[in-house]
Order: structure tokens, then C-alpha cells, then sequence
């Protein structure tokens, strides 16, 4: 594959020795049909006058897959100038096959000892198109059109590995805007619970700050690739957990259940997006036992991972401050696409969130 990628690069060297490959590769079956030819009629064969003679062919060969592929198809038919296609093809064409007939019978034919006693003349060579259509146009413009059709082919592919290269260099940088929305949300949240805390003198402030401190070294340092072990989330998870729950003492329940088959690599922050939202709609101080169950699953073919809390609004309210799911939603459309489902259930007392993604090892 990486060498099929060189050979249709834009690098210049590649493009050259590509090029050259081709003619040489058509040279050589050529000449081997040359000598099947003659083996087959117990001719005698000469290696370096076939060459010569094939070679001879393969110039007006060249000449007139040039003309097809870098003059008459992007200047004039991709451009839909098509009267000047037919008439620029008809002249190029037919100038092309002239010169390949002067250099048979003039250079070919000599070298063969073959050369009639009569040549013809160059008007009598102008002048016989049906020898020069039947001769020379399929046998030259054949190998053109082989060769315009592998450079389209070649064309085509450039063009989207270009596309696809464009798309992920914008997925790149909407995921890298989607993080710095996300870790300020996620700082100024937990900032504020802790200045919260020191308000009240809460002899866990210090403890509060220890954790928060450990989530800031895995968001700053090792949360900088497209993606981490979901051991790493995990433990950032648990030192989230374990910074609310010094906030809300024993007021508030959470259970976080985890079955492991695999330690797969999953983007970063992305969990975390989900039980923040919970906390911060599941346990408020309006809700007397605020309730947080948190369920994840991760096997060698598919991760699940469903968070529920309780609340207390009514039915068909919206809830207000959904940034984080906002950027999640977005960075599973750009990491996942087709790979998994993000449905989003209210009753009257739950708000659950449920995360599936199709892995891919």
C-alpha cells in the first residue's frame, strides 16, 4: 500500500519514476510480443532491432499520452470546452500518426533492410487516412487511453486522501476547541465547590484540594492524545467521586459498578462529561437523598457506560447547564461516527444517560 502511495504521490520524484516505470514496463511486453511473434513464425529474431523498433512506437506512444492526459482532457474537456476538444484531438491525433508513419518507413523500416524502393512520398503519407486509423491511431492511442485512465484513477484517489486528510485535520482541531470548552466548564464547577467548602470552614477543604489536584495532573499532562487506557478515566472518575462526596457527606449516594474485560482505549474526558452532568442535576440541595448510580461495562467488541441521578423537576422541564453532553454529543459524532448511541431518558424522579460504543481493536 505505502508503495502504491509513492508511486501516485504529488512528490515530483515519485511521479517521474512512476512514469518511467510504466513506459519501461510497456517496452518490455512490447518486445516479449515481438519475440512471440516471430518465434512463432520461425522468424529470426533480433533483440536490439526490436528494441529499437519498439521503442520507436512507444515515442509517438508517449507523445500521445501526454497530449490526452496534460493538454486535451483538464484544459479543454474537464473545462466543458467541447468543440475545441474534437477539433484539438482530431489534429493532435492525426499530426501523431503522420509521425509515426514517417519514422516507420524512414527510420524502421531502413534499420530492417526493409525499406521499399519507392518510399512514399510525405503527401501520400498526409493524404492515406485509412492507413493511418487502422495502422497506427489503435495501436498508438490504445496505450493513451490506458495511460489517461490510470492517471484519472490516480487523479481521483489524490483528491480524496486530500479530502480525508482536510476532514481529520478539522475533526483534530474541533476536538482540541471542544476540550478547552470542556476543562474550563469541568475547573470552574469543581473550584467552585471547593471555595464553597472553604467558606464553611469544612475541615475536608484540604482533602478537596489534594483531589483536585490529581485530576488536574491527569487533564493537564496525560490527557493530550485522541486517546487513554480507560483505566486512566476510571481513576479520574473515582477522584471526581471522591471530591463531591467529601462535599455532600453522607447525604448523598453514589454507586459505581464496573465489569472490565478489557483495558480499551477510549478519548479522554468524555465520562467524565457525563457524571459531572449528573452531579451537578442529581444532587443539588433541594433533593433531600440525591441518588447517583453509574454502570460500566467494557468487553473486547462493546463499552457501555449508563448514569443515573435523581431530580426533582418536573416532567418536561428543561435542564439548564448542559455544556459538557453539548460537547460530548459532539466529539462521538467526530470519533465515533455510525459507532455508537448517546440516548438521553427522564422520568419523573431519574434523568439517565446511556453511552454505547461499538469497539473496534
Amino acid at each position: 500500500m505505502k508503495f502504491l502511495e509513492k508511486i501516485i504521490s504529488y512528490n515530483k520524484e515519485h511521479v517521474v519514476l512512476s512514469h518511467l516505470l510504466f513506459w519501461g514496463v510497456l517496452l518490455l511486453l512490447s518486445v516479449s510480443e515481438n519475440k512471440y511473434y516471430y518465434d512463432h513464425h520461425q522468424l529470426h529474431f533480433s533483440f536490439l532491432f526490436t528494441l529499437a523498433d519498439c521503442g520507436l512506437l512507444l515515442v509517438t506512444q508517449i507523445m500521445a499520452a501526454y497530449f490526452l492526459a496534460y493538454l486535451i482532457i483538464p484544459k479543454f474537456f474537464l473545462r466543458r470546452k467541447y468543440p475545441e476538444t474534437f477539433i484539438y484531438f482530431f489534429i493532435g491525433s492525426y499530426l501523431i500518426c503522420v509521425l509515426a508513419r514517417v519514422i516507420t518507413i524512414h527510420i524502421a523500416e531502413p534499420m530492417a533492410g526493409q525499406a521499399p524502393k519507392n518510399w512514399e512520398t510525405f503527401y501520400e503519407i498526409f493524404t492515406n487516412v485509412p492507413k493511418l486509423v487502422y495502422v497506427y491511431f489503435f495501436r498508438i492511442f490504445s496505450v493513451a487511453f490506458v495511460f489517461l485512465f490510470i492517471k484519472l484513477l490516480a487523479d481521483q484517489y489524490k483528491i480524496q486522501k486530500r479530502a480525508l486528510s482536510l476532514e481529520k485535520e478539522k475533526a483534530e482541531t474541533e476536538l482540541k476547541l471542544l476540550k478547552t470548552q470542556l476543562n474550563p466548564h469541568f475547573l470552574f464547577n469543581t473550584l467552585n465547590n471547593i471555595y464553597s467548602l472553604s467558606l464553611s470552614n469544612s475541615p475536608v477543604t484540604s482533602a478537596s484540594i489534594g483531589r483536585l489536584s490529581e485530576i488536574l495532573d491527569y487533564i493537564l499532562y496525560r490527557c493530550n492524545s485522541l486517546y487513554v487506557p480507560l483505566s486512566g478515566e476510571i481513576d479520574l472518575l473515582n477522584n471526581y467521586i471522591g471530591l463531591e462526596k467529601l462535599r455532600y457527606d453522607d447525604r448523598l449516594k453514589v454507586n459505581f459498578n464496573t465489569r472490565i474485560e478489557q483495558d480499551i482505549p477510549i478519548p479522554p474526558l468524555i465520562l467524565l462529561s457525563i457524571v459531572e452532568n449528573a452531579f451537578k442535576h442529581g444532587a443539588s440541595e433541594d433533593i433531600g437523598n440525591p441518588v447517583i448510580d453509574i454502570d460500566l461495562q467494557a468487553g473486547k467488541t462493546a463499552f457501555s457506560f449508563i448514569v443515573a441521578n435523581s431530580f426533582n423537576t418536573k416532567p418536561g422541564e428543561e435542564l439548564n447547564g448542559k455544556i459538557g453532553l453539548s460537547n460530548l454529543k459532539q466529539q462521538l459524532e467526530l470519533i465515533y461516527p455510525e459507532r455508537h448511541t448517546l440516548a438521553i431518558t427522564q422520568t419523573e424522579t431519574f434523568y439517565t444517560v446511556t453511552l454505547l460504543i461499538d469497539v473496534i481493536t
